[in-house]
């Protein structure tokens, strides 16, 4: 199985590698892919040094899987070339999960929108995939009729240069390289990516776009707002959920528990409640503070958490690897007919 990591040295790529050594993916031949000023250099792999190479020459050695999360634009352009010579794609930046043609998938929520002749799957947005994992069981008991979302993201979500502006501002006050307008250290920033001129930002309308075509439904009606915050261990979400049918509190709760991939973490009585700092380098979604929404009929309030560069990001992306695998439908059957 020769695999492909593309955006190695990002904090993604890094956390893709990490995982794939944890998991035991099976790998006969690992091929790290990062920019040009990387080329060359060394990164270990199971405790091996391994030199990065050139997106040419990793779609010359045809892998069997390649992990992206080099942004958008490097996606767009290179994707459907490893695509070509029969390569699976998973890619985690925003390309392509709103292609009708793309599945958009969270394994806990929606494995049968893949299919073995899909070449480019994308990942979804880190808030979006613990949103569903936490929604997904609920919408099947009581159906969805509203969703109002605040969201609460890691400063890891933007990249190493945020993380490095924090790091300076704690230092010095004074960043040399901001990733945002305004300081982040000591600070929430009520501004995800950009602005549209609906108000919106792009993380927003992600969360709202990329929800509705999980979940399949694209009259779902969702209002969301981000907030970036100075907080390293995770993405949290205030959720606020009007069903369709009313529910029981208790029953709703043991839906949660029963649930794929969510850990119910719900005792306030003893300060027990999902944090950012106890999602850290978890890959589950942790749920808490259920509760009836009193001012409304058929509404829920809960609080989800989880590792938005693992369950957000790397983890996501390499279930959906291996349930490929478990399909077997990784091969690279392009490849064998070429070397045949």
């Amino acid at each position: 199985m020769k695999v492909a990591v593309i955006g190695v040295t990002g904090m993604v790529g890094q956390v893709m590698c990490q995982l794939l050594e944890e998991r035991n993916f099976p790998i006969t031949e690992f091929i790290p892919v990062a920019s040009e000023r990387s080329v060359g250099k060394q990164v270990s792999f199971k405790g091996e040094q391994c030199t990065i190479v050139s997106m040419k020459e990793a779609i010359e050695k045809a892998p069997d899987l390649a992990l992206f999360s080099a942004g958008g634009s490097i996606a767009k352009e290179f994707a459907p070339l490893f695509a070509a010579v029969g390569t699976t794609v998973v890619d985690n930046s925003s390309a392509f999960r709103m292609d009708a043609d793309k599945p958009l998938v969270v394994p806990e929520v929606n494995l049968h929108c893949l299919k073995k002749e899909a070449k480019i799957i994308a990942n979804p947005n880190c808030s979006t995939i613990q949103l569903v994992v936490a929604l997904k069981p609920l919408h099947d008991a009581y159906g969805i009729d509203r969703l109002v979302i605040s969201t609460y993201q890691s400063m890891t979500g933007t990249g190493v240069q945020a993380v490095q502006q924090y790091e300076e501002e704690m230092k010095t006050g004074t960043a040399s390289n901001p990733a945002y307008p305004h300081p982040i250290f000591q600070n929430c920033l009520p501004h995800c990516d950009v602005f549209f001129e609906n108000g919106y930002t792009r993380e927003e309308l992600k969360l709202v776009k990329e929800t509705r075509k999980i979940l399949e439904n694209k009259n779902l009606r969702i209002t969301a707002t981000a907030v970036r915050v100075p907080v390293q261990g995770g993405h949290s979400e205030s959720v606020n959920v009007s069903f369709h049918k009313d529910f029981e509190i208790t029953k709703l709760r043991t839906i949660l528990e029963q649930a794929e991939g969510l850990v119910v973490v719900d005792d306030p009585a003893n300060n027990q409640y999902p944090m950012p700092l106890a999602a850290h380098n978890k890959d589950a979604v942790f749920v808490g503070r259920i509760r009836r929404d009193d001012s409304n009929e058929k509404t829920l309030n809960m609080w989800v958490v989880a590792d938005n560069l693992r369950k957000g990001a790397a983890t996501n992306a390499i279930q959906i690897a291996e349930y490929l695998l478990q399909k077997g439908w990784l091969t690279n059957e392009t490849k064998s007919i070429l070397t045949d």
